[in-house]
């Protein structure tokens, strides 16, 4: 089965920048799109952002405001996220997941994404 890990956390200042990967193996990466989720202590999980198969569509949580860009390199079969302008809200465990089926190719749902990585924790802190 598809299995993902994503790497790039660790500890930033306000104002700074960060960017995660999300690394597949079983898989070829490029048969799914790709969600990126994050989840602060006490909240819900929410989506932050998501990229189809072949990276020509993507999508992002409002709370992002332009700060962030979701990419790709199928070659690498590996997908990135790039933040930018970090603040206290965004502190939490990011984590990558893909779907499954016959719509895979495409961004999701939030439900629909059935294969998810381990996390990695972003700490925003100065």
């Amino acid at each position: 089965q598809l299995t993902l890990v994503e790497s790039g956390g660790g500890l930033v200042q306000p104002g700074g920048s960060l960017t995660l990967s999300c690394t597949a193996s079983g898989f070829p990466l490029y048969y799914y799109a790709i969600g990126w989720f994050r989840q602060a202590p006490g909240k819900e999980r929410e989506l932050v952002s998501c990229i189809s198969s072949s990276g020509d569509m993507t999508d992002y949580g409002a709370f992002v405001q332009g700060r962030f860009t979701v990419s790709r390199d199928n070659d690498k079969n590996t997908a990135y996220l790039r933040m930018n302008n970090l603040n206290s809200e965004d502190a939490a465990v990011y984590y990558c997941a893909a779907p499954r089926g016959s719509y895979r190719y495409q961004c999701r749902s939030p439900i629909e994404y059935d294969y998810w990585g381990q996390g990695t924790r972003v700490t925003v802190a100065s």
